[in-house]
């Protein structure tokens, strides 16, 4: 769609932009959209859209007439604009920026009145987008993009929930981490039968099970749960007869947390294959990348580019792990990191998670090298009933692809 012309904006005056904690990055990763912070101004944020999808990546800043909020939203659409949130007490608007020469177009697409809202992650076509308002007793899906009469609201959700993740390659089942009660459990949401809830994760009937990231083309489900006895990543096969399994070598110590960000997509019949990326948290704020699939035991560490834009990346289906980062000398840049060939799970060896950061070229054990490390233990029992609903199950008959 064609944005309308609008009156150009006068653009501030010139700054030095520096990078934020992350930013959002579209499905195919052809756009990404976030938030930059002037050198010169910590208190003033500009929304800036990096096109991707060229030979090499670049930023367009959006300005607009006065400086965003720290806690705007931004999202990048499949056309190049991007979806703007913004909030004032309880009002919620959006609006859609585009560059128009020397300042900013921006279209708005209305408002929604609440209290808490926020986006959902894009939507795999690009087209329209959603946000969630997580209630006490129920929890609202909200189309803000894409539709034809500005916010629309196509689902209530019993329950308060949170997270989001996109099952099926297009914008109808979402999965939502629902909580009732004292419990947590991802449910699959039908936004084309009016939000008709289907169980996702039942692993333990007393577990709080999240979704953390699905692959629609192989199936692969990255979950964290503490049905094992402490909270832990795992993973699983959407409509696999085998049970959720929790690898030790996803095991963190206390002092280190590892959230995955990013799956390989492209691995349709063989999920076990597919490259899973994890951002490492350590002390002082340190954070490096962790390179992972199902068939190995085997967690590779590797450093971060300078300025990497934390947990923000996405997968080639050849097996590249796309890293965006923003430095004072490239305030636009992608480094590509290529995960090691799997390995068969009984050639395989455990690779126990370092104390400290890795360095550039290595990929760092707390008892030495990979080579010279024992045999892993093997995983502690699997959970009774601990498969993922099949996504059979949930109400999908009759679609056609695409539609």
């Amino acid at each position: 769609m064609t944005a309308p012309p609008a009156p150009p904006v006068p653009p501030p005056p010139a700054r030095v932009r520096t990078r934020t904690a992350g930013c959002t990055i579209a499905a195919d990763g052809s756009y990404a959209a976030r938030l930059a912070r002037a050198t010169d101004a910590p208190d003033s944020w500009c929304p800036e859209r990096w096109t991707l999808g060229s030979a090499e990546p670049y930023a367009v800043p959006l300005p607009g007439r006065q400086p965003e909020e720290p806690a705007t939203e931004v999202l990048p659409m499949a056309d190049g604009r991007v979806l703007i949130h913004r909030v004032v007490d309880v009002r919620h608007t959006f609006a859609l920026l585009y560059p128009t020469g020397p300042g900013t177009g921006e279209v708005p697409l209305g408002a929604v009145e609440c209290g808490e809202l926020g986006l959902l992650p894009p939507t795999p076509d690009g087209t329209r987008a959603y946000a969630l308002a997580p209630g006490e007793h129920s929890s609202a899906v909200w189309l803000v993009a894409g539709g034809a009469f500005g916010p629309e609201h196509v689902a209530e959700i019993p329950g308060r929930c949170s997270g989001g993740v996109w099952l099926d390659g297009t914008d109808r089942m979402l999965a939502l981490d629902r909580t009732l009660g004292s419990t947590t459990k991802t449910v699959a949401v039908d936004l084309e039968r009016g939000g008709e809830v289907t169980p996702l994760l039942q692993i333990a009937e007393d577990s709080d099970d999240r979704l953390l990231l699905a692959d629609a083309g192989s199936g692969l489900l990255v979950i964290r749960s503490d049905a094992p006895g402490e909270d832990r990543l795992g993973w699983g096969v959407l409509g696999g007869t085998r049970p959720v399994r929790f690898p030790e070598c996803l095991r963190f110590p206390a002092d280190l947390a590892g959230t995955p960000f990013a799956i390989q997509p492209g691995q349709v019949l063989t999920p076990e294959g597919c490259g899973v990326a994890l951002r490492i948290d350590g002390a002082a704020g340190s954070s490096w990348v962790g390179l992972w699939r199902p068939a190995s035991r085997q967690l590779h560490q590797l450093a971060a580019p300078e300025g990497w834009l934390a947990g923000a990346g996405w997968w080639t289906p050849e097996g590249t792990l796309c890293l965006p980062y923003a430095t004072g000398a490239a305030p636009c840049g992608v480094a590509r990191l290529t995960v090691p060939a799997p390995t068969a799970p009984s050639e395989a060896l455990s690779e126990p998670l370092p104390g400290s950061p890795p360095g550039p070229s290595r990929e760092s054990s707390r008892e030495g090298d990979a080579s010279s490390a024992q045999p892993p233990p093997a995983d502690p029992p699997k959970p009774v009933a601990a498969r993922p609903v099949p996504l059979q199950q949930a109400p999908l008959g009759g679609r056609k692809a695409g539609g």
